[in-house]
């Protein structure tokens, strides 16, 4: 059972100048090259970004390096800085990779403490040149097995809604062994390794199912430690995907903001109209909120305390439904062009319906709250 009262340092909760300055250059970035229609045009691309773009983020600012190690070619900075390259990623609405491949893969590479994956993969993560994601992390067993093949491990089995799974360079694979379930770095090929892109709501955020047909794999890590490296790895999917909640609900919020100062009705900006003021009102209290539960989580995340399953599942509770309000009211308040196909204010709904049931939905998460902090028992009682 967790501590109810976070044992924490406070300084860990707001942001540093080097924090600070780090936003105003990635908003400056975004601004400049990913607004709303660059991503319109990049969705119709095969892998549906950006390249050139990706690679000058880990070139030119170094975000994919951010959180990684000096050791394996990162800059040795923590999760707190890779944090507001997220949350400023989520208000730009990017649709790169960065989640699965800086978030999810290299964080698992690091949770396994297996040094010659590390050395192998997380300089290529840092530098941009290899993008990754996870598979078979979901709760329960995994539906790939492993078995060993005349020259190392084969997978077989398929997982499903894989992040970027059709285009991703490597996936981190957790597979069921006869001794147990383990983790496997597996680079899929076409012989081996069918990639089926799935239909999604949100196709800024592109899943696959991933079919693995005797794909070669490496072992990756302990079996004795693979599922703490799952559960870890989650967790920080979960604050890293918090962060972007937050960065979407505050674009929304901005958004709507300036449009209700400029559109006129019966003479006046509709925003001086009390009924509109109260919903921004409230709207703003729940981006405060998730602020807060996003800023608690990455601090956790960040110094790997034992509060971040707690700090992870408050997050995702909180940032899920102020991001869901903030889009609505973003859609509600511009009136009728909120609801064209031309306006950005429905790629931000389908990113917050989409995130928000990413990683469990929020009941799920409630549920496992309350099991972590005990009330779940004394109820039962």
């Amino acid at each position: 059972m967790h501590r109810r009262h976070p044992e924490i340092d406070p300084q860990l909760l707001s942001e540093t100048d080097e924090q600070r300055q780090l936003r105003i250059v990635l908003r400056d970035f975004h601004t400049e090259a990913s607004g709303p229609e660059d991503v319109r045009k990049h969705l119709a691309t095969p892998r549906g970004y950006d390249e050139v773009l990706w690679a000058r983020l880990a070139g030119e600012i170094g975000v994919h390096g951010l959180a990684v190690p000096e050791e394996y070619g990162g800059s040795g900075f923590t999760f707190a800085e890779l944090a507001v390259a997220l949350e400023e990623s989520g208000r730009a609405l990017y649709c790169a990779p960065l989640l699965p491949t800086v978030a999810l893969a290299a964080h698992a590479l690091l949770y396994s403490g297996d040094r010659t994956a590390c050395e192998r993969y997380l300089p290529r993560i840092a530098d941009g040149t290899l993008t990754a994601t996870v598979a078979g992390f979901d709760a329960g067993e995994s539906g790939v097995t492993a078995e060993q093949g005349a020259s190392g491990w084969l997978l077989r089995g398929r997982a499903d809604f894989v992040l970027d799974g059709a285009g991703a360079d490597l996936i981190l694979v957790r597979a069921q062994t006869p001794a147990g379930q383990r983790l496997f770095a597996c680079e899929p090929t076409p012989d081996t390794c069918r990639r089926t892109p799935r239909r999604v709501l949100d196709e800024t955020c592109r899943q696959a199912l991933v079919e693995f047909r005797g794909a070669p794999a490496t072992a990756v890590g302990t079996l004795e430690g693979s599922e703490d490296t799952v559960s870890a790895t989650l967790d920080t999917g979960r604050a890293a995907l918090a962060a972007e909640q937050v960065g979407g609900s505050g674009h929304a919020l901005d958004a709507t903001v300036e449009f209700v100062a400029q559109r006129h009705q019966f003479g006046r900006p509709i925003g001086s109209f009390q009924a509109v003021k109260h919903r921004l009102a409230d709207v703003l209290v729940a981006l405060e909120a998730a602020r807060s539960a996003s800023a608690y989580a990455t601090a956790c995340t960040a110094i790997t305390s034992p509060q971040l399953p707690v700090a992870a599942c408050a997050a995702a509770v909180v940032c899920s439904e102020a991001f869901r309000l903030a889009t609505a009211e973003y859609v509600q308040l511009h009136g009728g062009i909120g609801f064209t196909w031309e306006h950005p204010a429905h790629l931000y709904v389908r990113r917050a319906r989409s995130s928000e049931v990413l990683f469990g939905t929020t009941d799920e998460h409630r549920v496992r709250l309350a099991e972590l902090i005990g009330l779940a028992a004394r109820s039962a009682a």
